[in-house]
């Protein structure tokens, strides 16, 4: 695997936990939020990820013997979807959204579970940089041996 593979896997990870980071606040900006354009309650997003292949075809004609045994690379967000699991009830009559006998639908957002998840991508964040840098300090590295 050479420096660029290195750098443009790293890549595709820092894009995905950036997206996931996205998901992560928009959950939590929205955890009580009753009334959305779809009618009900905010409903929590979720972030899909899956193996990216790799797709530089040229590169991949110079390279096939690397890239047979493991033709994935790096991460790719497949898709957002929305949590299917249910709404919290709240009692509480005196709301506007609250239905015939009281209860208030409120959005499936737990904000632990949220702040687990935004601590996590944000390692996740942080280790993809190291990648890249520790790539960075190979390549300058290796031109330092030619000048020599």
């Amino acid at each position: 695997m050479d420096f660029i593979s290195s750098m443009e896997i790293s890549a595709s990870g820092l894009s995905a936990q950036r997206t996931r980071l996205n998901i992560i606040s928009q959950n939590l900006a929205n955890a009580n939020v009753t009334r959305t354009a779809e009618g009900g309650p905010y409903r929590r997003q979720i972030t899909v990820f899956s193996a990216e292949p790799f797709t530089n075809q040229l590169r991949k004609a110079i390279d096939q013997p690397l890239y047979r045994a493991d033709p994935r690379r790096g991460v790719l967000v497949n898709e957002v979807k929305s949590d299917p699991s249910p709404f919290k009830r709240v009692y509480d009559p005196s709301h506007p959204d609250a239905d015939d006998e009281g209860y208030v639908n409120l959005p499936n957002v737990e904000i632990v579970t949220e702040m687990t998840n935004l601590i996590n991508a944000s390692r996740s964040y942080d280790a993809n940089v190291s990648a890249v840098q520790a790539s960075k300090n190979m390549a300058m590295k290796a031109l330092e041996i030619g000048r020599a």
